[in-house]
């Protein structure tokens, strides 16, 4: 059983910065997709950026929403996934979750919530205007 923990939340003004974390129990390598999503009150979960590395190179996706405000990256050797988010704007306000599934990204699939296996408890990021 592969367990995420996500930590990283916060309340910020508009226009400030967070940076989620996410340890896997298993990896967080070349073998999984690992990937972001949040949920507002009254929303479905969307996908917010995703990432697989392969042959020493990284492969990132995005939802449009985040326009350059994010980063996804991965620390392989602490099985860790991060967000770096910045310009946050209040509507960016919702549980944050971690992701992973077995197998490279893609981009059909990768912001489909049911392609994952397994899930954090989530993370709270709060942005006031």
């Amino acid at each position: 059983q592969v367990q995420l923990a996500e930590s990283g939340g916060d309340s910020v003004q508009a226009g400030g910065s967070l940076r989620l974390s996410c340890v896997s129990s298993v990896y967080a390598d070349s073998r999984a997709c690992m990937a972001w999503f949040r949920q507002a009150p009254g929303k479905e979960r969307e996908g917010v950026a995703a990432m697989h590395r392969s042959a020493g190179s990284s492969y990132t996706y995005y939802s449009a929403f985040v326009e350059d405000r994010f980063l996804i990256s991965t620390d392989s050797a602490k099985n860790t996934v991060y967000l770096q988010m910045n310009s946050l704007k209040p509507e960016d306000s919702a549980m944050y979750y971690c992701a992973t599934r077995r197998g490279a990204c893609t981009v059909a699939t990768w912001a489909a919530r049911g392609q994952y296996e397994y899930w954090g408890q989530g993370t709270q990021v709060t942005v006031s205007s």
